[in-house]
Protein backbone atom coordinates (compact mmCIF):
# COMPACT_ATOMS: atom_id res chain seq x y z
CA UNK A 1 0.00 0.00 0.00
CA UNK A 2 2.72 2.69 0.88
CA UNK A 3 4.27 1.24 -2.21
CA UNK A 4 1.53 2.02 -3.98
CA UNK A 5 1.05 6.13 -3.02
CA UNK A 6 4.39 6.70 -2.82
CA UNK A 7 3.83 5.88 -7.00
CA UNK A 8 0.67 7.90 -7.60
CA UNK A 9 2.15 10.90 -5.91
CA UNK A 10 5.20 10.79 -8.04
CA UNK A 11 2.59 10.52 -10.72
CA UNK A 12 1.46 13.48 -9.89
CA UNK A 13 4.45 15.32 -10.00
CA UNK A 14 5.39 13.75 -13.54
CA UNK A 15 1.83 15.21 -14.66
CA UNK A 16 0.48 11.73 -15.06
CA UNK A 17 -2.71 10.32 -13.58
CA UNK A 18 -3.24 7.29 -11.55
CA UNK A 19 -6.70 5.69 -11.80
CA UNK A 20 -8.08 2.11 -10.80
CA UNK A 21 -4.22 0.70 -11.18
CA UNK A 22 -3.79 2.41 -14.59
CA UNK A 23 -1.87 5.20 -15.69
CA UNK A 24 -3.24 7.80 -18.31
CA UNK A 25 -0.86 11.04 -19.52
CA UNK A 26 -3.03 13.95 -20.05
CA UNK A 27 -3.73 14.34 -24.41
CA UNK A 28 -4.19 17.11 -25.80
CA UNK A 29 -7.69 16.97 -27.14
CA UNK A 30 -7.27 18.23 -30.53
CA UNK A 31 -5.00 15.06 -31.17
CA UNK A 32 -7.97 12.40 -29.88
CA UNK A 33 -9.91 11.08 -32.71
CA UNK A 34 -12.49 13.64 -34.53
CA UNK A 35 -16.09 12.45 -34.38
CA UNK A 36 -17.50 10.55 -37.48
CA UNK A 37 -20.39 11.39 -39.33
CA UNK A 38 -23.17 8.25 -39.60
CA UNK A 39 -26.30 9.44 -41.77
CA UNK A 40 -27.41 12.47 -39.55
CA UNK A 41 -25.29 11.77 -36.43
CA UNK A 42 -22.22 12.06 -35.30
CA UNK A 43 -20.65 10.29 -32.80
CA UNK A 44 -17.61 9.28 -31.63
CA UNK A 45 -15.18 7.25 -33.71
CA UNK A 46 -14.02 3.54 -31.73
CA UNK A 47 -11.58 1.83 -31.00
CA UNK A 48 -9.10 4.60 -31.07
CA UNK A 49 -8.25 7.54 -28.47
CA UNK A 50 -11.61 9.73 -29.68
CA UNK A 51 -12.99 13.41 -28.93
CA UNK A 52 -16.24 12.86 -26.55
CA UNK A 53 -18.89 14.64 -29.23
CA UNK A 54 -22.31 13.14 -29.65
CA UNK A 55 -25.38 15.02 -31.90
CA UNK A 56 -26.61 15.80 -34.97
CA UNK A 57 -23.83 16.31 -37.43
CA UNK A 58 -25.70 19.28 -39.20
CA UNK A 59 -27.21 20.68 -35.95
CA UNK A 60 -26.61 20.92 -31.97
CA UNK A 61 -23.70 18.75 -30.62
CA UNK A 62 -22.79 18.17 -27.00
CA UNK A 63 -19.07 16.99 -25.48
CA UNK A 64 -17.93 16.36 -22.28
CA UNK A 65 -13.83 16.46 -20.90
CA UNK A 66 -11.37 15.86 -21.87
CA UNK A 67 -12.37 18.52 -24.93
CA UNK A 68 -11.44 21.91 -23.64
CA UNK A 69 -13.10 24.02 -20.97
CA UNK A 70 -14.25 23.35 -17.33
CA UNK A 71 -14.86 19.59 -15.97
CA UNK A 72 -18.09 18.82 -14.95
CA UNK A 73 -19.95 20.07 -17.50
CA UNK A 74 -21.47 18.95 -20.68
CA UNK A 75 -20.40 21.46 -23.43
CA UNK A 76 -23.42 22.33 -25.97
CA UNK A 77 -21.78 23.34 -29.56
CA UNK A 78 -24.03 25.39 -32.18
CA UNK A 79 -21.84 24.83 -35.60
CA UNK A 80 -25.17 25.57 -37.39
CA UNK A 81 -24.96 29.47 -36.16
CA UNK A 82 -21.65 30.24 -37.72
CA UNK A 83 -19.45 29.33 -34.82
CA UNK A 84 -16.10 27.53 -35.16
CA UNK A 85 -15.90 23.72 -34.45
CA UNK A 86 -16.20 23.47 -30.64
CA UNK A 87 -17.06 26.86 -29.45
CA UNK A 88 -19.14 26.34 -26.71
CA UNK A 89 -22.37 28.21 -26.51
CA UNK A 90 -23.65 27.21 -23.13
CA UNK A 91 -22.80 24.72 -20.86
CA UNK A 92 -25.35 22.27 -18.57
CA UNK A 93 -24.04 20.97 -15.19
CA UNK A 94 -25.56 18.22 -12.90
CA UNK A 95 -26.57 19.96 -9.79
CA UNK A 96 -28.40 17.65 -7.06
CA UNK A 97 -30.09 18.49 -4.05
CA UNK A 98 -29.94 15.95 -1.44
CA UNK A 99 -33.34 15.73 0.82
CA UNK A 100 -31.09 15.35 4.36
CA UNK A 101 -29.30 18.43 4.17
CA UNK A 102 -30.80 20.23 1.49
CA UNK A 103 -27.62 20.81 -0.04
CA UNK A 104 -26.54 21.29 -3.21
CA UNK A 105 -24.09 19.53 -5.37
CA UNK A 106 -22.00 21.72 -7.59
CA UNK A 107 -20.80 19.24 -10.54
CA UNK A 108 -18.48 22.26 -12.11
CA UNK A 109 -16.76 23.78 -8.26
CA UNK A 110 -16.40 20.25 -6.65
CA UNK A 111 -13.21 18.37 -6.24
CA UNK A 112 -12.98 15.48 -7.94
CA UNK A 113 -12.58 12.37 -5.62
CA UNK A 114 -10.62 10.69 -8.53
CA UNK A 115 -7.71 12.83 -9.18
CA UNK A 116 -8.58 15.79 -6.84
CA UNK A 117 -8.78 18.41 -9.82
CA UNK A 118 -12.01 20.84 -9.59
CA UNK A 119 -14.64 20.01 -11.48
CA UNK A 120 -16.47 16.60 -11.14
CA UNK A 121 -15.78 13.62 -13.76
CA UNK A 122 -18.61 12.61 -16.48
CA UNK A 123 -18.38 9.47 -18.54
CA UNK A 124 -20.52 8.16 -21.11
CA UNK A 125 -22.14 4.95 -21.70
CA UNK A 126 -24.26 3.37 -24.14
CA UNK A 127 -26.31 1.65 -21.19
CA UNK A 128 -27.97 2.55 -17.34
CA UNK A 129 -24.82 -0.10 -16.58
CA UNK A 130 -21.46 1.46 -16.56
CA UNK A 131 -17.96 1.02 -14.95
CA UNK A 132 -17.09 2.95 -12.42
CA UNK A 133 -14.38 5.76 -14.08
CA UNK A 134 -13.75 4.30 -17.75
CA UNK A 135 -11.04 5.39 -19.47
CA UNK A 136 -11.68 9.18 -20.46
CA UNK A 137 -10.30 9.00 -24.13
CA UNK A 138 -12.69 5.94 -25.30
CA UNK A 139 -15.84 6.98 -24.81
CA UNK A 140 -19.07 5.29 -25.48
CA UNK A 141 -20.26 5.52 -29.41
CA UNK A 142 -24.26 6.52 -28.22
CA UNK A 143 -26.91 3.84 -29.71
CA UNK A 144 -29.13 4.92 -32.70
CA UNK A 145 -32.62 3.29 -32.73
CA UNK A 146 -36.10 3.72 -34.35
CA UNK A 147 -38.63 5.00 -32.24
CA UNK A 148 -41.97 5.69 -33.36
CA UNK A 149 -40.98 5.87 -36.82
CA UNK A 150 -38.12 8.90 -36.43
CA UNK A 151 -34.52 7.57 -35.58
CA UNK A 152 -32.75 8.84 -32.05
CA UNK A 153 -29.39 8.80 -30.84
CA UNK A 154 -29.24 8.16 -26.90
CA UNK A 155 -26.30 7.93 -24.72
CA UNK A 156 -25.79 8.09 -21.21
CA UNK A 157 -23.64 10.76 -18.63
CA UNK A 158 -22.82 9.29 -15.32
CA UNK A 159 -20.76 11.20 -12.95
CA UNK A 160 -18.37 11.00 -9.70
CA UNK A 161 -20.35 10.52 -6.02
CA UNK A 162 -21.45 14.52 -4.52
CA UNK A 163 -20.03 15.32 -1.30
CA UNK A 164 -23.85 15.50 -0.29
CA UNK A 165 -24.62 12.02 -1.52
CA UNK A 166 -26.17 12.41 -4.45
CA UNK A 167 -24.99 9.19 -6.99
CA UNK A 168 -26.92 10.55 -10.46
CA UNK A 169 -27.17 10.24 -13.95
CA UNK A 170 -28.28 11.39 -17.08
CA UNK A 171 -29.34 9.74 -20.46
CA UNK A 172 -29.06 12.40 -22.99
CA UNK A 173 -31.40 11.58 -26.23
CA UNK A 174 -31.52 13.20 -29.55
CA UNK A 175 -34.38 12.80 -32.12
CA UNK A 176 -34.44 12.99 -35.64
CA UNK A 177 -36.36 16.04 -37.05
CA UNK A 178 -35.33 18.24 -33.65
CA UNK A 179 -31.85 19.43 -34.98
CA UNK A 180 -31.70 22.07 -32.63
CA UNK A 181 -32.62 20.12 -28.83
CA UNK A 182 -31.64 17.32 -26.38
CA UNK A 183 -33.84 15.51 -24.26
CA UNK A 184 -31.91 15.08 -20.63
CA UNK A 185 -33.63 12.47 -18.67
CA UNK A 186 -32.84 12.42 -14.68
CA UNK A 187 -31.99 9.75 -12.63
CA UNK A 188 -30.44 8.57 -9.03
CA UNK A 189 -28.16 4.99 -8.80
CA UNK A 190 -29.00 2.69 -6.26
CA UNK A 191 -26.08 3.89 -4.05
CA UNK A 192 -27.50 7.57 -4.07
CA UNK A 193 -28.66 9.20 -1.29
CA UNK A 194 -32.49 11.04 -1.27
CA UNK A 195 -32.28 13.78 -3.57
CA UNK A 196 -34.85 16.59 -2.90
CA UNK A 197 -34.00 17.91 -6.72
CA UNK A 198 -31.85 17.45 -9.45
CA UNK A 199 -31.18 20.79 -11.11
CA UNK A 200 -29.61 20.64 -14.42
CA UNK A 201 -28.46 24.36 -14.94
CA UNK A 202 -27.30 25.85 -17.87
CA UNK A 203 -24.80 27.88 -16.92
CA UNK A 204 -23.60 30.70 -19.18
CA UNK A 205 -26.38 32.64 -20.36
CA UNK A 206 -23.90 35.69 -20.63
CA UNK A 207 -21.66 33.85 -23.37
CA UNK A 208 -24.88 35.17 -25.71
CA UNK A 209 -25.94 37.96 -23.05
CA UNK A 210 -29.58 36.43 -22.60
CA UNK A 211 -31.64 39.17 -21.29
CA UNK A 212 -35.43 38.72 -22.31
CA UNK A 213 -37.31 36.01 -20.70
CA UNK A 214 -40.36 35.71 -22.83
CA UNK A 215 -43.62 34.75 -20.71
CA UNK A 216 -47.34 33.86 -21.10
CA UNK A 217 -49.40 36.57 -22.71
CA UNK A 218 -46.77 38.32 -24.23
CA UNK A 219 -45.06 39.54 -21.04
CA UNK A 220 -41.42 39.41 -20.42
CA UNK A 221 -38.74 39.66 -17.79
CA UNK A 222 -35.62 41.93 -18.27
CA UNK A 223 -32.42 41.02 -17.03
CA UNK A 224 -31.41 44.93 -16.36
CA UNK A 225 -34.88 45.96 -14.90
CA UNK A 226 -34.77 43.06 -12.66
CA UNK A 227 -31.65 44.34 -11.03
CA UNK A 228 -31.02 47.84 -11.86
CA UNK A 229 -28.45 48.91 -9.92
CA UNK A 230 -26.56 45.92 -9.60
CA UNK A 231 -22.57 46.62 -10.38
CA UNK A 232 -21.28 43.82 -8.19
CA UNK A 233 -18.72 40.71 -9.70
CA UNK A 234 -20.47 38.23 -8.81
CA UNK A 235 -23.92 36.23 -8.79
CA UNK A 236 -27.58 38.48 -8.42
CA UNK A 237 -29.94 36.86 -5.96
CA UNK A 238 -32.40 34.47 -8.30
CA UNK A 239 -35.33 35.40 -10.15
CA UNK A 240 -38.24 32.83 -9.67
CA UNK A 241 -40.65 32.04 -12.56
CA UNK A 242 -44.16 30.17 -11.83
CA UNK A 243 -45.74 27.31 -13.85
CA UNK A 244 -48.01 29.78 -14.21
CA UNK A 245 -46.93 32.87 -15.91
CA UNK A 246 -45.05 29.98 -18.45
CA UNK A 247 -46.09 29.71 -22.31
CA UNK A 248 -47.64 26.07 -22.68
CA UNK A 249 -48.48 24.23 -25.29
CA UNK A 250 -51.95 21.88 -26.33
CA UNK A 251 -50.07 19.29 -24.14
CA UNK A 252 -49.57 21.47 -21.17
CA UNK A 253 -45.78 21.26 -21.67
CA UNK A 254 -43.91 24.06 -19.94
CA UNK A 255 -41.65 26.56 -21.93
CA UNK A 256 -39.02 29.01 -20.41
CA UNK A 257 -37.05 30.76 -23.07
CA UNK A 258 -34.58 33.24 -22.90
CA UNK A 259 -33.26 35.27 -25.75
CA UNK A 260 -30.84 38.02 -26.10
CA UNK A 261 -31.58 41.93 -26.54
CA UNK A 262 -29.05 43.18 -29.26
CA UNK A 263 -29.56 43.22 -33.10
CA UNK A 264 -26.82 41.86 -34.09
CA UNK A 265 -24.48 40.78 -31.13
CA UNK A 266 -21.09 40.49 -32.93
CA UNK A 267 -21.05 44.39 -33.43
CA UNK A 268 -20.66 44.40 -29.49
CA UNK A 269 -17.74 46.51 -28.02
CA UNK A 270 -15.53 44.67 -25.07
CA UNK A 271 -13.66 46.12 -22.56
CA UNK A 272 -9.86 45.67 -23.21
CA UNK A 273 -9.48 43.27 -20.62
CA UNK A 274 -12.55 40.63 -21.93
CA UNK A 275 -10.43 37.15 -22.30
CA UNK A 276 -11.65 35.94 -25.95
CA UNK A 277 -13.58 32.71 -25.42
CA UNK A 278 -15.81 35.51 -24.01
CA UNK A 279 -16.48 37.37 -27.49
CA UNK A 280 -19.29 36.41 -29.57
CA UNK A 281 -19.51 35.80 -32.67
CA UNK A 282 -21.89 33.82 -35.31
CA UNK A 283 -25.81 34.25 -35.40
CA UNK A 284 -27.97 34.87 -32.36
CA UNK A 285 -30.10 32.45 -31.26
CA UNK A 286 -33.21 31.67 -28.72
CA UNK A 287 -32.78 29.46 -25.93
CA UNK A 288 -35.28 27.42 -24.10
CA UNK A 289 -36.24 24.47 -21.41
CA UNK A 290 -38.98 22.75 -22.02
CA UNK A 291 -40.74 20.42 -19.64
CA UNK A 292 -43.49 17.89 -21.31
CA UNK A 293 -44.50 16.78 -17.94
CA UNK A 294 -44.01 19.73 -15.61
CA UNK A 295 -45.58 19.02 -12.28
CA UNK A 296 -47.03 21.92 -10.06
CA UNK A 297 -44.35 22.97 -8.15
CA UNK A 298 -41.75 23.49 -11.81
CA UNK A 299 -40.11 27.23 -11.67
CA UNK A 300 -37.91 28.28 -14.14
CA UNK A 301 -35.05 30.42 -12.25
CA UNK A 302 -32.43 32.76 -13.30
CA UNK A 303 -29.91 34.43 -11.78
CA UNK A 304 -27.26 37.46 -13.48
CA UNK A 305 -24.38 38.65 -13.77
CA UNK A 306 -22.69 42.31 -14.33
CA UNK A 307 -19.23 40.99 -15.26
CA UNK A 308 -17.81 37.94 -16.83
CA UNK A 309 -17.53 34.99 -14.85
CA UNK A 310 -14.35 34.83 -12.84
CA UNK A 311 -13.36 38.30 -14.04
CA UNK A 312 -14.13 41.95 -13.65
CA UNK A 313 -14.62 42.38 -17.06
CA UNK A 314 -18.35 44.28 -17.72
CA UNK A 315 -20.62 42.46 -19.85
CA UNK A 316 -21.34 44.93 -23.37
CA UNK A 317 -24.71 46.32 -23.02
CA UNK A 318 -24.85 45.59 -18.64
CA UNK A 319 -26.28 43.34 -16.83
CA UNK A 320 -27.31 39.55 -18.28
CA UNK A 321 -28.63 36.11 -17.09
CA UNK A 322 -26.08 33.65 -16.10
CA UNK A 323 -27.45 30.36 -15.05
CA UNK A 324 -31.22 29.17 -16.58
CA UNK A 325 -32.83 26.40 -15.55
CA UNK A 326 -36.17 24.70 -14.61
CA UNK A 327 -36.42 23.32 -10.86
CA UNK A 328 -39.38 20.96 -9.00
CA UNK A 329 -39.18 18.33 -6.84
CA UNK A 330 -37.04 15.05 -7.96
CA UNK A 331 -39.10 12.39 -9.72
CA UNK A 332 -36.76 10.02 -10.92
CA UNK A 333 -37.14 9.52 -14.71
CA UNK A 334 -38.22 12.89 -15.37
CA UNK A 335 -37.39 14.33 -18.78
CA UNK A 336 -36.41 17.99 -19.71
CA UNK A 337 -35.77 19.51 -23.88
CA UNK A 338 -33.05 22.20 -23.99
CA UNK A 339 -32.31 23.68 -27.41
CA UNK A 340 -30.62 26.59 -29.15
CA UNK A 341 -32.49 27.73 -32.12
CA UNK A 342 -31.89 30.25 -34.71
CA UNK A 343 -35.76 30.97 -34.59
CA UNK A 344 -36.55 34.49 -33.19
CA UNK A 345 -38.40 34.12 -29.76
CA UNK A 346 -41.26 35.41 -31.67
CA UNK A 347 -41.13 32.46 -34.27
CA UNK A 348 -40.19 29.76 -31.83
CA UNK A 349 -43.90 31.03 -29.40
CA UNK A 350 -45.76 30.62 -32.97
CA UNK A 351 -44.76 27.01 -33.19
CA UNK A 352 -45.43 26.26 -29.33
CA UNK A 353 -48.61 27.89 -29.17
CA UNK A 354 -50.11 27.08 -32.75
Amino acid sequence: MKTKILFTLLLFVAGIHYCNGQTNLQIAPETLATPERNGIWLQPAQNTKAQPVWGFADGIQIGIAPLSGPRGLIRIYTPYLKHEKFVVTNFIAFEPVDKAKNSRGLSELEWSQLDNVRGKRFWSSNTTESPSFPDQYYPAQGVVAHENGVETLTVYFFCETFENGADVYVRIKFTEGKPYEFELTSYTTNDSDQLNRFILTATMGNKARLRTLHLANGKTKEAGLLWSDYKDSNFTPHDHTSLSEMIKDKEDGAWFIASPDEENPEEAVYADDTDTHWKYEGKKATQYWYCPKPSNELEGVVNGRYTYWASKSPIPGGIAYENFELTEPFRCGQSYIFGITPLSPQELINEVIQ
